[in-house]
């Protein structure tokens, strides 16, 4: 039997529509000003299997900030960055506070660890939680034996806009470690609602807490919200 959920996000385009709109904090009142449609038809989009033709499409990916290609998959395979930078582009470094608006309430970065060959970067799903990063990673795993030991580790996450040439890069820089109290471990398990996208066998959490919290953005003048 369907239901409301199964019935949504039916197609990779109302998917990466609607992603695309919430990375934004755009309503769908606001895209459909945008592309000059209206918020039925937005929601049409992201919830049903249309089939818009080019001229909507192209709308829009300008009411996105984004392009064609990447909102129907085209480039979701490929490397970011391939594309020359932006006109007159300007690097500037990002407050505390900015970065950690900008890693929100969870997400996907990277992290680094020295593990059993030397460093190791790998990507980690992570969540915000009172000024830390907690992650759920295999006891075994390189994170999991740097925690036991109170290792030192950089975290960082980026976003680009390869449609303007301009994106933002944070990183922390910290010790992990294990929650060794009982109660304070159960508490966090049960605050921690991010699960590994690489499934199962993941049940230790580790915990940064950032002594250094840097950003950088790269703007272009010109482009829009700039």
């Amino acid at each position: 039997m369907n239901t409301t959920g199964d019935r949504r996000h039916r197609s990779d385009l109302g998917r990466r529509v609607a992603t695309r709109r919430r990375q934004l904090g755009l309503s769908r009142e606001e895209v459909a000003e945008r592309a000059g449609s209206s918020p039925g038809y937005i929601a049409y989009v992201e919830e049903q299997l249309p089939t818009p033709g080019i001229e909507f499409l192209v709308r829009l990916a300008h009411a996105l900030d984004t392009t064609i290609q990447d909102l129907t998959g085209l480039t979701a395979d490929l490397a970011p960055g391939g594309a020359p930078p932006g006109n007159r582009p300007e690097l500037v470094e990002l407050e505390e506070t900015e970065c950690w608006s900008l890693l929100d309430e969870r997400g996907v970065g990277r992290i680094g660890v020295e593990g059993a060959d030397g460093p190791v970067v790998f990507p980690v799903n992570y969540q915000v939680l009172d000024g830390s990063l907690v992650f759920s990673t295999a006891a075994e795993s390189a994170l999991g034996r740097a925690a036991a030991a109170g290792a030192e580790v950089a975290f960082e996450e980026d976003r680009l806009d390869e449609a303007f040439r301009r994106g933002w890069s944070v990183l922390l820089v910290g010790p992990v470690h294990l929650l060794s109290d009982p109660a304070e471990a159960m508490d966090m398990s049960r605050a921690v609602t991010v699960r590994p996208w690489s499934g199962d066998g993941r049940n230790t959490v580790v915990r940064l807490v950032p002594r250094r919290v840097t950003g950088r953005r790269i703007l272009v003048p010109g482009t829009p919200g700039a």
